[in-house]
């Protein structure tokens, strides 16, 4: 545990850029309005934390836990999800932008991506069963030997899925984006 331990506090419009991050472990605290761009956040402790309106773009998470926690309209591109400590990572993500970043290898089961930009972003090798992209963009988002049964692709656009190098058992999608797993074959689909 770090010398400074924070519970249930909030940090509004922080920039931590300037100042620095705070070493230490964070418990049901709020932060809203804040930027981490580009620090490094390894071995930091979030659980139950909720981060609205914030920039961690380009942040470093190797060690970092994220349990239980929320992203509200913020900004994460480029992060490597895959370093965080994966003991307990879970995360929700809404109205949030994520183009770039990698959860690579990362077991995040039922994982809500509710009206996110998730351009780019590698879910190779990643466990993600039953999972949800609601209203989400996943342009060229990478599906490699990715477990998605039952993850809900039925609102998500832009993706493209080969049946055939990743577990989709029990996966739903809408007659609208079924061609997301016919790319790999060319084909012309009309209407």
């Amino acid at each position: 545990m770090k010398e400074q331990y924070y519970k249930e506090q909030h940090f509004d419009n922080e920039d931590f850029t300037a100042k620095g991050m705070i070493e230490a472990d964070f418990e049901a605290c709020c932060f809203k309005g804040c930027n981490f761009s580009g620090e490094d956040l390894s071995m930091i402790d979030f659980i139950d934390c909720e981060f609205i309106e914030c920039n961690l773009s380009l942040c470093t998470l190797n060690g970092t836990l994220f349990q239980e926690c929320i992203f509200n309209r913020c900004k994460l591109l480029g992060l490597r999800f895959e370093n965080c400590n994966d003991f307990g990572l879970s995360v929700q993500f809404s109205f949030s932008i994520l183009d770039n970043s990698s959860f690579f290898k990362a077991k995040i089961p039922s994982t809500k991506f509710f009206n996110c930009q998730l351009r780019n972003v590698d879910f190779s090798n990643a466990m993600m069963e039953s999972s949800e992209f609601i209203e989400s963009d996943l342009e060229g988002a990478v599906f490699d030997q990715t477990t998605l049964d039952k993850v809900d692709f039925s609102t998500a656009d832009n993706f493209s899925i080969d049946p055939e190098a990743n577990k989709l058992k029990g996966a739903k999608f809408s007659r609208s984006n079924l061609k997301g797993l016919l790319l790999k074959y060319n084909l012309n689909i009309e209407g």
